[in-house]
């Protein structure tokens, strides 16, 4: 281009920059604030995605939940749709619910209101089949639509299991025809899921960042009946877990049950959440496993995991059925203490708590070395 200098050093020095000094300036790491992060509906997984009680999901990246069937996936995807018309800074946002199962028929506006039962949406770019994509193909179609309309959005796809692929579509149908002919069956080459969102999943994470956007993905948990340590595995190829900023894991704990004219009913169920790839802090595993009970008339029990936690780790006492909380200046029942909290509306200062406490146990696992580098 005529009149430009073509060397950027160059470029600098005619206008009084030292290039040397852009370098080395620090840049400060972006913080998780209510500009840029969005809860998962629940303290405790919250603080083992990021270490902070309320953010779990950072915009601009791709998060990978996995689990076992009923163990909570849809509940937690949704409820990061409800936690978005909270925040402000997430208004704009619009929610798709990809629901490839078609196993969401729960009342949305009961459990998370009435803006996601007014807000929520299918997949759009095949206008001929408006509620869900069908094949890994039309999966990425409907996401690079959304991409190139520039909009911000939260995207859930339930699951990827649940997408076949054109070529397991079509081998279907040749084996079929096969059948029908009385001729032999050609073998299964597979659905070639693997090797498309390795291809493509790329291409979305450019987008994602562009777009201020993020896309979850629901994977379901099989029997590993290979060789190796892990009882339970996943589909759909190593691309999924590699460019995934959260690989988020979660299996059925105890099952909740109330004593009802003389039958012991199930009224929910607690959801063991294990985060075994983490991005943001780089801790995982079995010690940070948190529990989160989800009622089957209520949701996500944010308050009483809370309660729960702070209990287990001694942070409150408990003896006889009679929780001692000092610093809320409360003795009683579980159930009284969690009623005191949401009546007085302290759900803030129960979160600071947990945020403490989760800081304290973090603080004893630190290695004291030193350090190498200043």
């Amino acid at each position: 281009m005529v009149g430009v200098n073509p060397n950027p050093s160059a470029r600098n020095a005619q206008h009084g920059v030292d290039a040397k000094e852009i370098l080395l300036t620090k840049r400060p790491r972006s913080l998780l604030t209510k500009e840029g992060a969005l809860s998962t509906g629940s303290t405790l997984l919250n603080l083992a995605c990021t270490d902070h009680p309320d953010f779990g999901f950072l915009k601009g990246y791709y998060y990978y939940l996995v689990g076992d069937s009923a163990s909570g996936k849809t509940w937690l995807s949704l409820s990061s749709f409800a936690e978005s018309r909270l925040n402000a800074h997430f208004k704009n946002h619009r929610l798709i619910f990809d629901d490839v199962e078609g196993g969401a028929l729960m009342d949305l506006e009961h459990y998370f209101g009435k803006k996601v039962a007014k807000d929520v949406e299918a997949p759009s770019y095949y206008k001929k089949y408006p509620r869900h994509s069908d094949t890994i193909e039309s999966f990425y179609d409907h996401i690079l639509a959304l991409i190139d309309q520039g909009d911000p959005f939260i995207y859930w796809c339930d699951s990827q299991d649940a997408l076949t692929s054109t070529a397991a579509g079509k081998k279907m149908r040749e084996q079929a025809q096969a059948r029908e002919d009385g001729k032999e069956e050609v073998g299964s080459y597979g659905d070639g899921k693997a090797k498309y969102h390795s291809e493509h999943i790329r291409e979305v994470l450019s987008g994602l960042r562009k777009t201020d956007s993020i896309l979850g993905m629901i994977g379901q948990t099989r029997d590993n009946l290979g060789f190796g340590f892990e009882k339970k595995t996943r589909s759909g190829g190593k691309s999924l877990r590699f460019y995934a900023t959260l690989e988020i894991w979660t299996a059925v704990g105890k099952k909740i049950k109330r004593r009802v004219r003389g039958a012991d009913m199930e009224v929910g169920v607690r959801c063991l959440a294990e985060v075994k790839k983490n991005r943001f802090t780089g801790k995982g595993g079995k010690g940070r496993q948190v529990e989160i009970p989800i009622y089957h008339s209520h949701g996500i029990d944010d308050v009483g995991s809370c309660v729960d936690f702070l209990t287990k780790a001694e942070y409150w006492t408990e003896k006889d059925g009679i929780y001692m909380a000092d610093d809320f200046l409360f003795k009683g029942s579980r159930a009284e203490i969690i009623g005191h909290v949401e009546d007085a509306n302290l759900e803030a200062q129960l979160r600071e708590c947990c945020a403490s406490l989760w800081k304290e146990i973090e603080d004893e696992c630190v290695v004291e070395r030193k350090r190498r580098y200043e």
